[in-house]
């Protein structure tokens, strides 16, 4: 539109991807940094986001150009959250996201272990598939919190697929109830510290 890049709006949340500008969903971005850069610095400028409550920014795993260039770029970043999946070989990547955000001062808000098991569609039980709790002793040993675990759920794939809010359109599945207790405590904390600024706007200015 005249005012800028209009993302997605799926309702509860809006999504912008690089891939919704390509051409064709054959093609391969092969870019150096700053191209990567130019184009995040585009998505935080130039896409009408209009009001949130949160800016969410999905990076590739590691500590390549996308983080650092969000970084950079937005300045002041609220908080981190990591994933990782239970298998050992994961470690690695993710200690070195932490000791990266430590670095560049932005707060880790915990780690969550994705594909922690696989949930029957018709019972709802977990079966571990990959070696568990491997998110938890990441967790312990670099000092972070441990924010939960989500299993494989054939559900979330059929909602992407379908173009919906997983959260919202299974609302009731034990997948969408794991998600939801990881997700209140950390809007909870910022809604908390939203109403702290506005109750002492002088402090949080000086404090800035």
């Amino acid at each position: 539109s005249e005012e800028g890049i209009v993302p997605i709006d799926l309702g509860l949340m809006k999504v912008m991807s690089l891939g919704f500008l390509l051409p064709s969903q054959d093609d391969a971005v092969i870019w150096r940094g700053p191209m990567k850069m130019a184009v995040i610095k585009q998505f935080l400028k130039d896409v009408v986001w209009g009001d949130l409550d949160y800016l969410v920014i999905d990076s590739p795993p590691g500590t390549g150009d996308e983080p650092l260039s969000v970084c950079q770029l937005i300045g002041r970043v609220d908080g981190a959250v990591i994933v990782t999946t239970p298998q050992k070989v994961a470690a690695v990547d993710v200690r070195k996201s932490v000791t990266f955000c430590r670095r560049l001062d932005v707060p880790v808000l915990g780690i969550i272990e994705n594909m922690s098991g696989f949930a029957c569609p018709k019972c709802g039980e977990v079966t571990p598939i990959l070696r568990a709790g491997g998110g938890r002793r990441i967790a312990e040993d670099m000092g972070v919190p441990f924010l939960g675990s989500i299993p494989m759920d054939p559900k979330v794939a059929e909602a992407c697929d379908d173009g919906r809010a997983f959260i919202a359109h299974y609302a009731e599945t034990a997948t969408a109830k794991i998600m939801r207790s990881i997700l209140e405590p950390i809007a909870a904390q910022y809604d908390a510290e939203d109403r702290t600024a506005a109750a002492h706007p002088q402090n949080d200015k000086e404090s800035t």
